[in-house]
């Protein structure tokens, strides 16, 4: 494989781990271990499956668009209001956490006795001023991100296995038994990413399934060691950002995984503005950078929401209704086959499958409301 192939699935990688892998641990303690890899690996091939979709989907399409943009060409004007409504809820969510996550690490790893506020605003001024680099410093900081996220990782495990109690992962309550689906939906959300993988391998079309495939799996298989070294060790006491727990050194963790996708998540906002919106640079700049930041400020001032909540309810809302949309794209675009390219990804599809996983979209938003 060729440098454009990892440079696409760390990019696909990248952008999948983020804030959520630190609330899997707390999720899954309080699930139980069984259970929250129950749900790991169910809503982790239902999240395969509808990246291999989109995937089929920009590679059908002509021109270049973002999720919005797709809504509206194939289900009219209803479906890029709904699919711009996800969008930005999931990744405005999303950025809040970050920036929560970022603030609370960088004051626990650094000397001083600075207010985590203040470390957020410092790390937001740092990713806004790399959106300048554009798809440039995308490639360079998604590579090296999720190649050190990788190392990170490991040798957490390496370090900490020994300390390991079997015991912890042996557990299993039923009573929170789907306390984990939002967390879980939200640390496997990666769909605005895939337009950018579409432009990132162009002119080698026929590896960007293997890209999507291993950029799905990449962020689970380090789910499941991350989230038993946490549990394993802690048992049920850990923190709603389970790097914290560890101390500083395992904090870089945290700090790394987050500002991967924060950058990932702030360029594909930046781009939805630009193409599907059409708006100004001015006002391109307001919504993907100053609006992330006010809510972040709003949120933490007023202690509104809690890290753990905000990963849930973007979870579930953002990834359900976008995977809706995503099925209901990819059935009309199938179907207009005169307009559209012949892509090198083909999804089986058909209404029963779409309407499985539509309700297992809606039950997620159901349950975890209903928690």
């Amino acid at each position: 494989m060729n440098k454009k192939f990892w440079a696409t699935t760390f990019t696909l990688s990248g952008s999948i781990i983020g804030a959520g892998i630190l609330g899997l641990p707390y999720v899954f303690a309080k699930s139980g271990f069984i259970a929250g890899l129950f749900w790991l690996v169910v809503l982790g091939a239902v999240a395969l499956f509808i990246n291999l979709t989109l995937g089929e989907i920009t590679l059908r399409t002509r021109g270049r668009h973002q999720l919005s943009g797709y809504a509206e060409k194939y289900l009219g004007k209803w479906g890029r209001r709904a699919m711009f409504f996800a969008m930005i809820f999931g990744i405005y969510s999303a950025l809040m956490a970050y920036l929560i996550g970022e603030g609370e690490s960088l004051s626990k790893l650094l000397p001083g006795d600075i207010p985590p506020i203040i470390f957020g605003i410092m790390f937001w001024l740092v990713m806004t001023l790399l959106l300048r680099e554009g798809l440039k410093g995308l490639k360079k900081i998604e590579t090296w991100g999720v190649i050190a996220i990788i190392v990170i990782i490991l040798g957490i495990f390496i370090r900490f296995v020994p300390l390991v109690n079997p015991a912890n992962l042996a557990t299993w309550n039923s009573a929170n038994f789907i306390t984990p689906i939002g967390v879980v939906m939200f640390a496997l959300l990666g769909f605005t990413s895939i337009p950018e993988l579409r432009r990132e391998i162009r002119g080698q079309e026929k590896l960007l399934k293997r890209a999507i495939i291993l950029g799905s799996l990449i962020p689970i298989v380090l789910y499941v060691i991350f989230s038993a070294v946490f549990v394993g060790v802690f048992g049920t006491d850990i923190t709603q950002i389970a790097t914290l727990s560890f101390g500083p050194v395992v904090t870089i963790l945290g700090i790394f995984t987050m500002l991967t996708s924060y950058f990932v998540l702030s360029f594909s906002l930046l781009n939805t503005f630009k193409y599907d919106i059409k708006a100004s640079k001015k006002k391109r700049f307001l919504f993907a950078s100053l609006v992330p930041l006010i809510f972040y400020v709003l949120v933490t001032q007023f202690d509104f929401i809690s890290f753990a909540l905000v990963l849930s309810i973007g979870g579930v809302i953002s990834g359900g209704l976008t995977g809706i949309l995503i099925l209901l794209i990819a059935k009309r675009a199938k179907s207009n086959t005169r307009n559209n390219k012949k892509p090198e990804i083909e999804v089986p599809l058909n209404w029963a499958l779409i309407v499985i996983l539509s309700l297992v979209f809606i039950m997620g938003i159901i349950l975890q409301f209903m928690h």
